[in-house]
């Protein structure tokens, strides 16, 4: 748009207009074309475009976990992410690990440790939770602690959340 036009829907009032890109992104094994603002965040993009909810808007600023995606086996915190940065990358949401209606075995653990009180933290404690696992960095009640400090509980279940995962490291 030229600097003239600008100015003149400036002036009208009208706001100026927002910058758009296309993006796929690969979430849970599909292939999304998406036309999104480029200051869109990963979360947005996910809970707005694609109608997954399974990550939460918790704070907003990276502190509670609760958007917790995992992008290429990593642990992600998607409100702080571009979405156009992930373009192309494998991104799993809780909706994600089930496989053929059978829940993931930390899904599972969660469950049988009642590792949620209101449930709002729950899919950012999974998503985290299953990288500690893969990433080998749950070998100690410490470690559990340390790694998964970034995930807040509310409802303070953090010792059934903790059973949990120690079930699924006790196994290996």
């Amino acid at each position: 748009m030229k600097q003239a036009e600008t100015e003149t829907r400036l002036s009208a009032g009208s706001p100026p207009a927002l910058p758009h890109v296309d993006i796929t992104l690969n979430v849970n094994g599909s292939s999304h074309s998406l036309q999104v603002d480029a200051r869109v965040t990963l979360l947005d993009a996910l809970r707005d475009h694609l109608g997954l909810t399974g990550a939460k808007k918790g704070c907003d600023q990276g502190a509670c976990g609760a958007c917790t995606v995992m992008v290429d086996g990593k642990r992600v915190v998607s409100c702080l992410a571009l979405a156009a940065q992930y373009e192309g990358r494998e991104i799993t949401t809780v909706e994600g690990l089930s496989t053929d209606g059978e829940l993931h075995p930390m899904q599972e653990a969660f469950a049988k440790h009642d590792a949620f009180q209101c449930g709002y933290c729950t899919p950012g404690q999974i998503m985290s939770a299953v990288c500690l696992v893969q990433e080998g960095r749950a070998d100690t009640e410490e470690d559990i602690r340390e790694y998964m400090s970034g995930n807040l509980c509310r409802c303070g279940a953090y010792p059934n959340i903790r059973a949990a995962i120690r079930e699924l490291t006790s196994e290996r």
